[in-house]
């Protein structure tokens, strides 16, 4: 499944903003493989002086990122796997936000934050493995809007880079 077979009529405008950073001939499989060592290989190169740093008082954390980058995908993940199984139901919205001060992810140390990733990102790349190119397609609902299995995975691919974009351009 590449994201080029992705249709614009399968996901809410709201996420282009992630999609549109993927490039058309990706894969999920290998996406999600050469996405992995990007994050890894990315938040590895930060020194640790900088990793709790916030550009402004009221933002992130460098290491509350990474968090947040594992929590959505967990989330995403899970809404992949049941819209994959047609699963009908509809599924809320999260606030992000709100996760953040529970996490605790400036008391983690950057290893665990990474292990955490990796353990998460090798369940997801299972998942999506596991999963017909026919049920990839598969249209469910999420944050009261229309979704396909695979924009929910493709999302994900867009976010991480998103977010290393702004790191990138704020915080280092």
């Amino acid at each position: 499944m590449l994201k080029q077979d992705l249709k614009i009529t399968e996901y809410n405008e709201y996420f282009s903003r992630y999609i549109n950073k993927v490039a058309n001939n990706t894969s999920l499989s290998k996406g999600f493989e050469e996405d992995k060592n990007m994050v890894i290989n990315f938040f590895s190169s930060i020194p640790k002086d900088k990793l709790e740093y916030r550009y402004q008082p009221e933002k992130w954390s460098i290491k509350e990122v990474l968090q947040h980058i594992i929590d959505t995908e967990r989330i995403f993940m899970y809404r992949f796997l049941r819209i994959a199984r047609n699963d009908k139901t509809a599924l809320a919205g999260f606030d992000q936000n709100i996760y953040i001060s529970p996490s605790q992810a400036n008391s983690k140390s950057l290893e665990e934050l990474i292990h955490e990733f990796t353990t998460t990102r090798l369940y997801s790349i299972n998942l999506i493995n596991s999963i017909s190119e026919n049920n990839l397609q598969n249209i469910g609902t999420a944050s009261e809007s229309q979704i396909s299995a695979r924009a929910c995975a493709f999302v994900l691919l867009g976010h991480s880079i998103w977010h290393i974009e702004i790191i990138k351009e704020r915080y280092l």
